[in-house]
């Protein structure tokens, strides 16, 4: 599997991260277990969890698969603190609970998700250097926000701060192409890079909600339902059958093809794949390796336009 330096950073992560937000909840720890097994022999290197991931439950898993399953070494470790506001006090905390789940010292990189209005940006940035300073991080970045709050932190961080923010993370598919006129052009001035959740439209791109709710898909998950359901729209449907049609063609999945069109745009460092277990997590992975022919990229792009 591919490297990319994350940013303007020294970081370099796998083109593929793992991520583990069913991970406690629909993905016990022998499943976990197998799919980090085969993704690190697969090369990859970048584990991503958050806080928030089944109450904690998916940062204790990581903690207890590494090391006992692969080695500290052979993995970067990022999580995402959520639901802390901006304030210093409660995204050290935070962190500190999550380095507690996770059972190490520090993490190579550590997200704060959302802008907190009522927080002066500068005290979170203040958080996020401190956070590197005192060696419970790495690197830092952020995840949910918008072009110019990112952007905001971004240039603070630089300007002031001991360590400049590397990364931002948010949703981008076929079935959600919004940061593409705000997000990413402000990364790109910034040198930020951008990791990408979601890539296979929350599980609709596979095309297994063409034809219904299947009994054991995360749209029929009463902790999942919801987050399924937001892709589940007439303009998605059309995008899917599209996507299931390019697949068809090129003799793979609709999977592969949702994948790779991730994978193929230019502002994209790696992306985060949320498989639920070993089977989904190495057809994914396959996805890594596929280029997809001009006239199918330009296709998919047109018939996702404003998505």
């Amino acid at each position: 599997m591919d490297l990319r330096y994350l940013g303007r950073s020294g970081l370099q992560v796998s083109r593929l991260a793992l991520g583990t937000m069913t991970w406690g909840r629909d993905t016990d720890t022998d499943a976990a277990a197998a799919a980090l097994e085969a993704f690190v022999e697969a090369g990859g290197t970048l584990v991503d969890t958050a806080n928030v991931y089944g109450d904690g439950a998916a940062e204790t898993i990581v903690g207890t698969l590494v090391p006992s399953v692969v080695a500290r070494s052979a993995v970067l470790l990022a999580t995402t603190t959520v639901g802390a506001g901006g304030g210093r006090g409660p995204l050290l905390a935070a962190l500190d609970g999550s380095l507690a789940r996770l059972g190490t010292d520090h993490v190579d990189l550590w997200q704060v998700h959302g802008f907190d209005s009522g927080v002066p940006f500068e005290e979170t940035c203040s958080a996020l250097s401190l956070a590197v300073s005192s060696g419970r991080c790495r690197y830092v970045g952020v995840s949910g926000m918008t072009g110019w709050q990112a952007a905001t932190l971004a240039a603070w961080m630089r300007a002031v701060g001991p360590a400049p923010l590397v990364c931002a993370q948010a949703e981008y598919s076929l079935l959600d192409r919004s940061g593409e006129s705000m997000l990413h052009p402000a990364l790109d001035v910034h040198g930020l890079g951008f990791l990408a959740w979601a890539p296979l439209g929350r599980g609709v791109l596979t095309g297994k909600y063409r034809h219904g709710t299947p009994a054991d898909s995360r749209g029929a998950s009463p902790h999942f339902a919801r987050y399924v359901g937001r892709h589940r729209t007439d303009q998605a449907a059309r995008v899917v059958e599209a996507v299931v049609t390019a697949a068809d063609g090129l003799g793979t999945s609709p999977l592969a093809v949702a994948c790779a069109w991730v994978l193929g745009r230019p502002a994209v460092t790696s992306v985060v794949i949320g498989a639920r277990d070993r089977t989904q997590l190495l057809a994914s992975i396959g996805a890594e390796s596929m280029e997809l022919p001009a006239e199918i990229r330009s296709a998919l792009d047109d018939v996702s336009a404003g998505a």
